[in-house]
This record gives C-alpha cells, sequence and structure tokens, in this order.
C-alpha cells in the first residue's frame, strides 16, 4: 500500500494547521502567510466596520477560516458571509466546518466578486475583506480585484486589507481616495492594515 504523503499526514496530524500549511505548499502564491492570523491582527481588522449596516460581508482567500468565525460572532442575524478561495481544498474544510445559515463558501475568483454576489441574491457588498497577497498574485490579477472590489462596495463600505507589505495600497489608490492605514506587530510577521472607503461620490 502507498503511504500517504507527508502533507496529508500533515494534515491529519495537525487538523486545521495542516490544512492551512498543505493549502500554502500547493498555491504559495496565492496565500498570504504560512500562519494564520492573530486575534490581534483580526480584532484591530475588523474594528471599523460597521456591523448593524452590514448586510453582506464578502472575504477574499478565507484559508481555513480564521476571520471567518469573528465575522460570523459580529454580523447581523440577517446578514450573509461569503468567502471567496481559488483553492478547493480550503472551500471544502470551510463547508464542513462552519454550519450557519448566513455562511456561503464559493470556489472561484475574487475578480468575479461582483457576478458571485449576484448570485447569492444581492446588489452589492458592505465590506469585503482581503488576506491575498497582492505582491505575488499573477499578473493583471491584483489591478482586476481592486477594480471589481471597489465596484462590488455599497456607498459606505470598505475594502479591508491587511498585508505583510504595502503593495495592495498601489492597487488600492486607483479607485478609493480615501485609505486609512494601521500596523499590527502582534502577528506572525507583522503586518500592513488598510481600510479603503468607498465614499458616496466616488
Amino acid at each position: 500500500m502507498t503511504r500517504p504523503s507527508l502533507r496529508k499526514r500533515a494534515s491529519r496530524l495537525f487538523g486545521q494547521w495542516g490544512v492551512f500549511f498543505r493549502g500554502f505548499v500547493e498555491e504559495p502564491r496565492m496565500v498570504g502567510s504560512i500562519i494564520p492570523s492573530s486575534r490581534f491582527t483580526i480584532n484591530k481588522m475588523l474594528a471599523p466596520v460597521d456591523w448593524q449596516r452590514c448586510e453582506v460581508f464578502v472575504e477574499y482567500g478565507p484559508g481555513v477560516g480564521t476571520f471567518c468565525q469573528p465575522v460570523l460572532d459580529r454580523l447581523r442575524r440577517d446578514g450573509s458571509l461569503i468567502v471567496i478561495d481559488t483553492n478547493p481544498l480550503y472551500i471544502d474544510y470551510l463547508k464542513k466546518h462552519f454550519r450557519d445559515s448566513r455562511f456561503h463558501a464559493v470556489h472561484g475568483s475574487a475578480a468575479d466578486v461582483i457576478d458571485i454576489v449576484k448570485a447569492h441574491g444581492h446588489d452589492g457588498a458592505d465590506y469585503v475583506l482581503s488576506g491575498l497577497p497582492f505582491s505575488t498574485l499573477p499578473d493583471g490579477v491584483g489591478p482586476a480585484i481592486a477594480e471589481a472590489t471597489h465596484e462590488v462596495l455599497r456607498p459606505g463600505g470598505a475594502f479591508l486589507v491587511y498585508q505583510f507589505s504595502a503593495k495592495a495600497r498601489d492597487f488600492m489608490a486607483k479607485h478609493f481616495r480615501r485609505i486609512d492605514r494601521g500596523f499590527e506587530l502582534w502577528n506572525v510577521l507583522p503586518c500592513q492594515l488598510f481600510w479603503g472607503w468607498k465614499d458616496a461620490k466616488d
């Protein structure tokens, strides 16, 4: 009998961490980190969200769902959390792990967020969260995601981005005139935080 691969054995041994690591090994250019975000990053990233008005929250590259439960804990009871990932390994894991009726995991590209949100019965999103590594995405993908995100957001909404570098801001700045910036030291590695706001006049 063939011995299980190292990646599969690691997945079984370490559970969530194994799944996360396997996803990183399979698609390193599409995963922002080998280690999930810290609770400090999660809390700071989500702090500016107006949860009372948030009907639709979208996340790009959810991995094993580090942000998903914190978002669901804050999201109103009639809200929707739509997560999008190109790796079917993560999508399969998330569908098994999260049973909340507000949760929807989609295997697809963040560049198609407009069609994905419409397919779930919504005309737009209130907030979009991304940990995708803009500095290593294939050519053309970063600009396409930034443009589609600005279009799908409702006025007053925001594009929330956490990165190890400031590259994402370059893509955001072409569409978002108001970008707040932060930094979280208590993360592996320390990361840059950005909130690109879509004002009514944008």
